[in-house]
């Protein structure tokens, strides 16, 4: 599962990465991002795509708070198969967090692009009424299978879109499944690094560029 990510871009790269349209909502870069935050997502309204602010995680009748969803068998699950079909979206990232366990200790690393250039996640949407009428905008990401290098972290990573997959992704006319599923594949592990951060991330109110600095771990605080 993927509980914590950075998205450190300025809003002119974003424009450019993700030919975003339109600004709905005021931007600023992000260090600790955590589940049941608002995080900047790309929607498709009426053919362009929109940055806009959604919470991170469903709020489903059927569980807690989704999070995450299982890329690989989203399509066939009831409560998710007309969102997969119809609400998709695009969660921009700079790099996503990890606890590496070695032993009995464990530290914190930042998993980032090896060119460091902002990314986007697959997502879903829903929009919903709570009983006062109130509307509700949730998101959550799609997870596939780990690469090589997040195995030893997690066995799930999320499905990390190239330029060629995000226009697919993110088509209002591909509605088959057989073109949307072959996207949700992982990305390559040689292509990406990872390095060890603070583990004062643990504190999800910090929300500050430290939080993505490199740690030197012989003067790191290790977790027991």
């Amino acid at each position: 599962m993927c509980k914590q990510y950075s998205l450190t871009a300025d809003l002119a790269e974003l424009q450019n990465r993700f030919q975003v349209d339109k600004i709905a909502v005021p931007y600023k870069p992000r260090y600790n991002i955590s589940p049941r935050q608002h995080v900047p997502v790309i929607v498709s309204v009426n053919g362009e795509l929109v940055l806009d602010e959604y919470r991170w995680g469903f709020v489903p009748f059927w569980a807690r708070d989704a999070v995450n969803a299982d890329g690989m068998s989203v399509h066939q699950d009831p409560a998710y198969r007309k969102i997969f079909m119809r609400q998709r979206c695009i969660v921009p990232c700079s790099g996503f967090y990890y606890w590496k366990t070695e032993g009995k200790k464990s530290f914190p690393v930042r998993v980032v692009p090896r060119n460091r250039e902002v990314f986007g996640i697959a997502g879903l949407y829903d929009v919903w009424s709570d009983p006062r009428g109130k509307e509700l905008r949730t998101c959550t990401m799609l997870m596939t299978e780990s690469n090589s290098l997040i195995t030893s972290f997690h066995n799930q990573m999320p499905v990390i879109l190239n330029q060629h997959s995000m226009g697919e992704w993110m088509s209002q006319g591909a509605m088959d499944t057989d073109r949307l599923i072959p996207l949700l594949k992982p990305f390559p592990a040689e292509a990406m690094e990872a390095y060890p951060v603070t583990p004062a991330i643990s504190n999800l109110e910090l929300d500050e560029s430290h939080c993505i600095e490199e740690m030197n771990l012989k003067v790191a605080w290790i977790k027991e």
